[in-house]
């Protein structure tokens, strides 16, 4: 089992850089997951410890994840999540993205086998998606994300759906995998608890470093 990449810890919260390829929580087949890891981690510590999922990240995106070390920082957080925090990610994009800046607003549905897809009837789950393009490469583009809203997959479809895929998404159309991954990380999370505001920040991972080179 992997090592836990640890951000931040205090007695309310621990902060984790999620690697790519792992699982936020069980979906009932695989055991070696982020959250199985964190229990671990502080069971070791004493075996009265509990720990909560606060919010997930997609088992091939990589990043800041929240997690809670008890009943009421995890129900503080989520009844607030969308208001007390700004969520930013990298995203390496297919294609030439020739708008700088954007805000792409739509409304999601999921299909049976969990395809999420763009409603036209504009019914379904709205989710907006605010980007700036930070860097170019030959064929590619290199965004900053922040959503507004936290619908599953709505990044990944948000690019698909104006035509530049996130790279690695062969789920979501792309047609290429550069990275050997899925080209996503989620960077920052700022996050206001009472009256104190926190930055958690995960380093961008080496093969995103490598490619921007």
């Amino acid at each position: 089992m992997k090592k836990l990449d640890i951000i931040f810890e205090n007695k309310d919260l621990l902060v984790v850089n999620k690697p790519s390829k792992m699982l936020t929580i069980s979906d009932g087949k695989s055991t070696n997951t982020l959250y199985s890891m964190a229990r671990e981690y502080v069971k070791k510590k004493h075996k009265s410890n509990k720990i909560f999922i606060v919010h997930r990240l997609d088992k091939d995106t990589s990043g800041v994840v929240i997690l809670a070390l008890n009943e009421e920082m995890k129900h503080y957080l989520q009844d607030n999540w969308l208001k007390i925090t700004n969520r930013e990610y990298i995203a390496i994009l297919e294609g030439k993205l020739k708008t700088k800046k954007g805000v792409i607003e739509e409304y999601l549905k999921e299909s049976k086998t969990h395809y999420v897809y763009v409603s036209k009837e504009k019914s379904g789950e709205y989710a907006k998606t605010c980007y700036e393009v930070i860097g170019y490469t030959k064929n590619n583009t290199i965004v900053k994300v922040n959503i507004i809203t936290g619908k599953k997959n709505q990044i990944r479809v948000a690019f698909r759906d104006i035509g530049y895929p996130i790279v690695g998404d062969k789920k979501y159309d792309s047609k290429t995998n550069p990275l050997g991954r899925l080209g996503l990380h989620a960077s920052k999370i700022e996050v206001v608890i009472g009256e104190e505001k926190y930055v958690f920040e995960a380093k961008m991972p080496k093969e995103f470093q490598n490619f921007r080179k």
